[in-house]
């Protein structure tokens, strides 16, 4: 007897593989996407091949948010112990025979590609502390919240250790919002947020002193000391570190209300931003789109960032919503470091700004984290009755 079997067509297969996207969120995706690439073209037309280069990254990241957005939660969790462990023996390895690159030990050769082992921890590091607090559902101690401390503090102590300031910030920002949202005490919260803001003040108040020549801060590397002294005072250096922020202020004011208009930009084409296709793309785009379209721009990470947390607080599972508060704390990290220290109101740290900066690491990281809220949105919408 002959069993003949239908085969479907792929096109008709390929809705099923969209069904229970998040629409909101991919009309974010969507909207930070175009004018990530309008920022690109104006500020990199004349970069080589940049544009090009930065519309290709972004379908790499598109393919890896379809791919991900595919896997189960469930699947993530069981990735969550191994990526951890993997990303932490890395940063090991770069800490004993890392390629150094401009006084930094970021890279190590693993005979294939050349890696920066502390971008994979931007993912794994949120992964491992939802699995953790997961699995310590129902009984949370104290000591839970110390060994997830423990957990967050050996990998920023690394990365911190190469030294990359930025990347540490992102990752503690990361692994914190997963602690906190685990359900740590204020009680616990105020005390470090109060002395923080004591510390500034104090800063402030003491910037002649502190930053004069000669002062060593023995808790910073030079160049740490450097950008925050810079900060405090961008004019005490205008034409060497504190020329990267003038120029930025000088570029964002000059946008004024709607801008200088698409590709007419001074600041950018005379070339006096420096980076102004990586981490200082905020102050091209505002030179030429202006408050307007920072108000557009600021409104589609809001957009981003809320339908993340609106993820996060219809997941099914505690793994799940800790994961996806933790990805919408990594996108608003992201640009507000950026557009901070563009701004002039955070020292500079070389953070991207998601969708505008180039950038092929970042750009795979944001289809990582991405991916991860389209997986715990579609796995809600498809346990759902119909």
């Amino acid at each position: 007897m002959a069993v003949v079997f239908a085969q479907i067509s792929w096109w008709r297969r390929l809705p099923r593989l969209f069904r229970g996207f998040d629409a909101p969120l991919a009309f974010a995706i969507f909207m930070l996407a175009g004018i990530g690439l309008l920022a690109m073209y104006s500020a990199g037309f004349d970069n080589g091949t940049r544009f090009v280069s930065h519309g290709r990254n972004m379908l790499i990241a598109g393919f890896i948010l379809f791919v991900v957005a595919q896997i189960p939660p469930q699947r993530l969790m069981a990735a969550a112990v191994p990526l951890y462990t993997l990303g932490v023996a890395l940063l090991v390895a770069v800490a004993l025979f890392g390629l150094t690159k401009k006084g930094a030990r970021r890279w190590i050769d693993v005979g294939i590609v050349v890696i920066q082992p502390s971008e994979i921890l931007k993912i794994a590091m949120p992964l491992m502390l939802a699995w953790w607090f997961h699995r310590r559902e129902g009984q949370l101690r104290a000591l839970d919240f110390l060994v997830a401390g423990a957990l967050l503090a050996l990998p920023v102590g690394l990365i911190m250790k190469q030294p990359d300031l930025g990347t540490s910030l992102l990752v503690l920002a990361a692994g914190l919002s997963v602690i906190f949202f685990a359900g740590l005490s204020w009680k616990l919260v105020l005390p470090p947020v109060a002395l923080a803001a004591l510390g500034i003040v104090l800063l402030l108040l003491n910037e002649p002193a502190l930053c004069a020549d000669g002062v060593q801060w023995y808790f910073l590397h030079g160049y740490q000391q450097q950008r925050v002294c810079t900060l405090l005072d961008p004019g005490r250096d205008p034409l060497g570190a504190g020329f990267h922020i003038l120029q930025g202020m000088i570029a964002i004011g000059s946008g004024g209300l709607w801008g200088k208009g698409f590709m007419q930009g001074t600041q950018t084409h005379l070339e006096f931003i420096p980076e102004r296709t990586t981490d200082f793309i905020f102050a091209a785009f505002s030179e030429e789109f202006g408050l307007a379209g920072n108000l557009l721009l600021i409104t589609g990470y809001m957009v981003l960032v809320f339908r993340a947390l609106m993820i996060a607080a219809g997941a099914g599972t505690l793994f799940s919503r800790l994961l996806a508060a933790s990805m919408s704390t990594i996108f608003f990290a992201y640009a507000f470091v950026n557009m901070g220290m563009v701004s002039g109101i955070l020292p500079v740290v070389g953070v991207p700004l998601p969708f505008i900066s180039y950038g092929g690491t970042a750009m795979v990281t944001l289809g990582l984290a991405l991916g991860i809220l389209m997986s715990i949105a579609r796995a809600r919408r498809l346990a759902a009755p119909d």
